[in-house]
């Protein structure tokens, strides 16, 4: 392995890692808060909302994550506006990751016992108060190993930003392999950046979920 290759392109390697980082970060915030709203709606007994949400679950994660983000690439310059490649892939990887996440918390919500929604109600809070306060953070505890694993694949999916120049740490791999032509070595580096942001996190999901599998 020709380590000059890493030590030579550090810059590249270590602007690409703050691009995948920072699309990452901005992916899991708006995909969580996203994901959760849809999970509330598919158990909502408000028809309409109920299939709103299913429509886009079941929508969205039938369909490639490169759709995804060629439609928030592509399709704003029909309204006559454009999106550059790391804002149009970062929406497209929140928009796809959010449905995973959705069906990972509909499933805490429903695995929670039907008797804590009666009693918060009959307490006196309303519908969202209860879901708020009481099911959605026994749900969300329930489901961390699944949560945290999609985390992680949004991580790794966020190379798709490569394909509409994203500027993550594959686009700039790329550049380096073309360079170099050294492709093996340049992107066995790529996968040493990956882990350094996919290790950490695997090893803290299962602290968390030890921790909170103790308080309660």
């Amino acid at each position: 392995m020709e380590f000059s290759i890493l030590t030579d392109h550090f810059g590249q390697y270590l602007e690409g890692f703050r691009g995948t980082v920072l699309s990452s970060v901005l992916a899991l915030i708006g995909s969580f808060i996203i994901g959760t709203v849809i999970a509330v709606f598919r158990i909502t007994p408000v028809k309409p909302l109920r299939w709103f949400g299913t429509g886009y679950v079941e929508f969205i994660r039938n369909i490639p994550l490169l759709l995804v983000v060629y439609v928030f690439f592509y399709g704003p310059s029909a309204l006559g506006f454009t999106l550059d490649g790391f804002k149009a892939g970062t929406i497209g990887l929140t928009v796809y990751t959010s449905a995973f996440i959705a069906e990972a918390i509909r499933a805490g919500i429903v695995a929670v016992p039907k008797g804590q929604m009666e009693a918060a109600r009959s307490s006196g809070l309303s519908y969202m108060q209860t879901m708020t306060h009481v099911i959605l953070p026994q749900a969300i505890k329930l489901v961390i190993p699944p949560l945290g694993n999609q985390f992680i694949n949004l991580i790794k999916n966020s190379s798709v930003l490569t394909l509409v120049a994203g500027l993550d740490l594959m686009y700039f791999a790329d550049g380096i392999s073309t360079e170099t032509y050294r492709t093996f070595d340049t992107y066995i580096f790529v996968a040493l950046f990956y882990l350094v942001l996919t290790l950490p996190l695997s090893y803290g999901v299962r602290v968390w979920e030890r921790r909170l599998h103790r308080k309660y």
